[in-house]
């Protein structure tokens, strides 16, 4: 089989990282298209895995529309080329009208309620949309709902352990306590109306964090000059390694929230938009926290920083969330490799999907 997969953001390269892995074991053939965003090419780079890149995406509205019609020309040209049997992505809508041109599926993760306009630009031309089953939005004929997170197509523990070299490369003792801070761009089309810190709350944060813990700030945007001290400088592959070994992760985006909690460590999720992922590891396992106030923030933080136990308590929580989840990754490579079948299979048995836990 012959499988593209496109790439929009850092993140999806690690949703595929492993089902690529197992799909070439098997024998399949897999090319990537990648956009240039943040991280994304060093990631692609660093995995030895076949790539090209589709260029930069828009800001503005008018450079999206824009980019939504030069990366679709640039995409068939691609896909022509290698001309897939199946294509993949988190919700490409270039991935879902390349492959409606050359008739061939599309599947797409989707785990964004709030992504409207995205949602109409790609969900039209898509032949099935896999979700996680905490997904808040409205359903969709086409979507089907598994029991786990995303975060876990990477995260989980049959595929990653966080390694504990990371104290040396973060010039830190083994062990010692650090923060880490992340902060997104704002430019996403689901982000419009949205918020997170102010310029001001950030450095007050920080200040109140330092009495207890190592601060460090990955960030997708340009940060002021008086951040620079706090920046994270490793490469972007070992950012996970950061996550698990942290003892507290603060931050505007909800995938870095996800994936600290699904490591076991405290998550912070500081955000105006609510996602059905860090509600459910909140409310139902309590490994996420989703606050707006500063104060409320801070002490929050404090709580967490000073509790001699949380390595435990959080490390439990984890342990029975991985529990009641399947392993995505096994999960997509069946169905996949057993499409068109598997859409019926898990249609008339969505239970069917538990033989990967």
């Amino acid at each position: 089989m012959r499988i593209l997969i496109d790439i929009g953001h850092p993140a999806h390269v690690h949703y595929f990282r492993n089902f690529t892995g197992v799909m070439r074991d098997r024998g399949h053939e897999l090319f990537f298209s990648v956009r240039d965003k943040e991280s994304a090419i060093a990631l692609m780079a660093s995995l030895d895995f076949k790539y090209k890149s589709r260029g930069k995406g828009g800001n503005a509205l008018i450079s999206k529309i824009f980019k939504l019609v030069t990366t679709d020309i640039r995409l068939y040209r691609m896909a022509q080329t290698f001309r897939p049997d199946v294509m993949l992505s988190y919700s490409s809508p270039y991935a879902a009208h390349v492959s409606r041109w050359l008739r061939v599926p599309h599947i797409a993760l989707d785990d964004t309620e709030h992504a409207i306009y995205g949602h109409a630009l790609y969900r039209p031309f898509t032949d099935v949309i896999l979700s996680p089953s905490c997904y808040m939005g409205p359903r969709h004929r086409r979507q089907i709902f598994f029991s786990s997170y995303l975060e876990l197509f990477c995260l989980h523990p049959n595929y990653f352990t966080p390694d504990p070299g990371i104290f040396e490369k973060l010039g830190l003792e083994k062990g010692e306590s650090y923060t880490l801070l992340r902060l997104v761009a704002w430019n996403a089309h689901h982000d419009a109306g949205q918020s997170g810190f102010s310029r001001g709350s950030i450095m007050e944060l920080i200040r109140h964090l330092e009495r207890k813990s190592k601060v460090f700030i990955s960030s997708e945007k340009q940060l002021e000059s008086e951040f620079e001290p706090y920046l994270l400088n490793v490469h972007p592959s070992q950012f996970h390694d950061v996550l698990g070994c942290a003892s507290l992760c603060i931050g505007e985006g909800s995938t870095t929230a996800a994936e600290s909690s699904v490591l076991g460590t405290p998550s912070i999720y500081v955000n105006s938009l609510s996602v059905g992922y860090c509600t459910e590891l909140e409310e139902k396992y309590g490994l996420c926290h989703t606050l707006r106030d500063p104060d409320q923030i801070a002490r929050k933080a404090g709580e967490i920083l000073e509790d001699v136990s949380v390595g435990d308590t959080y490390s439990q929580r984890r342990k029975k969330m991985l529990s009641e989840k399947i392993d995505p990754t096994a999960f997509l490579t069946w169905f996949v490799e057993a499409w068109p079948d598997s859409r019926e299979v898990m249609l008339n048995n969505p239970d069917s999907q538990f033989r990967f836990l």
